[in-house]
């Protein structure tokens, strides 16, 4: 993946984190159509007779809903409820199946997963070979169109063929994530450049954190259940399926309210972007709870998703030094079923 990107003039400055010299990436991507190599993002196929049936008792999906239009939210979680790995779900094609998460979770949910594999006619592959694309703004849907020959998809849904899928992403501007044959990224790249600005992947995470969408990372993986991560809010967890690994203490928390802990979307009074982890406190310095991502926005400003205390909280609240104002999520923290998603087909809650 590292050559491709290379050729079209990014630096990949550590392995989840790619940067070009194009100024103000963040405040652009609010007025042009910019696109971005994705290398903070992994991928893990699962493919066989028997895939469906395997992730069915591994995963919070409905997997069946992957029909190849549906591209749902998922997870996967250890038998306490804990999420190991929060991911996205397509079907390929008949018996091809592909998760999308955090590049560091993608070896040890296949070395969990494989545990599992081994009784039935499944497969699980990690896709180094493949490269992801992001392609963020007012025009990236017809860009797309024009460039790919594909059909955009409508939020959490999927179009595109064996070769090359697109999924569409929410956020405050269109987000269209292509997933490609690393061989092919390079031509890809050139043809939507003629009407696209490279930019930096730290754009497309921080409309993941202004969409309140936080992807999980190898330092938070068996930390949180997924109602702390509002998965549940998202469309992430289906509570109309049968059992999967984690189910019945996910469902208790649902039907008990026993969430304790919930992903907040918040800005900090300065441009210091805090380590993931680090401290939320509250004016009397009590701990409620730590950041999981940071990036800065159109105006140097950072913003983080954080999981903190469902508690009222002791104004004014701090992180790393800094005053740090809750912001309203792009969604109400209520259940919204997949199945509903899949039905309406349009990425929104039916009404």
């Amino acid at each position: 993946m590292t050559a491709w990107i290379s050729a079209t003039g990014g630096r990949q400055e550590a392995e989840d984190r790619v940067t070009f010299d194009t100024p103000e990436p963040a405040r652009l991507a609010l007025e042009a159509t910019v696109m971005t190599p994705l290398v903070h993002l992994g991928v893990l196929d699962v493919t066989g007779p028997e895939a469906e049936t395997f992730l069915q008792g591994q995963t919070s999906a409905q997997v069946s809903l992957a029909n190849g239009d549906f591209a749902p939210l998922t997870c996967f979680c250890t038998p306490k409820g804990r999420v190991l790995a929060n991911a996205q779900l397509w079907r390929v094609a008949p018996e091809h199946y592909r998760l999308l998460m955090h590049r560091s979770l993608v070896p040890s949910l296949a070395t969990h997963l494989k545990k599992f594999a081994a009784f039935y006619q499944a497969e699980l592959s990690i896709r180094d070979d493949l490269a992801l694309i992001g392609l963020l703004g007012r025009e990236a849907a017809a860009l797309a169109e024009v460039r790919l020959d594909i059909t955009p998809p409508a939020v959490w849904h999927q179009s595109g063929n064996e070769a090359i899928q697109l999924l569409a992403h929410p956020g405050p501007r269109p987000r269209l994530l292509i997933c490609l044959p690393a061989d092919r990224a390079g031509d890809a790249w050139e043809r939507l450049s003629a009407q696209a600005t490279p930019v930096g992947n730290d754009v497309w995470r921080l409309h993941d954190i202004q969409a309140g969408l936080a992807w999980l990372d190898e330092r938070q993986h068996d930390t949180y259940l997924p109602q702390m991560i509002n998965w549940e809010a998202l469309g992430g967890i289906s509570f109309k399926k049968g059992c999967y690994t984690g189910q019945e203490v996910v469902a208790r928390a649902h039907f008990r309210g026993q969430v304790k802990k919930r992903l907040v979307r918040a800005q900090l009074d300065g441009g210091l972007l805090p380590e993931p982890g680090s401290a939320i406190e509250d004016a009397q310095d009590k701990r409620l709870g730590e950041v999981l991502c940071t990036a800065l926005d159109a105006y140097g400003e950072a913003e983080v998703l954080a999981v903190i205390s469902t508690k009222d909280p002791d104004l004014p609240l701090r992180c790393a030094g800094q005053k740090l104002k809750l912001l309203k999520l792009p969604y109400p923290i209520e259940r919204l079923d997949p199945e509903t998603l899949a039905v309406q087909g349009n990425g929104t809650p039916a009404t």
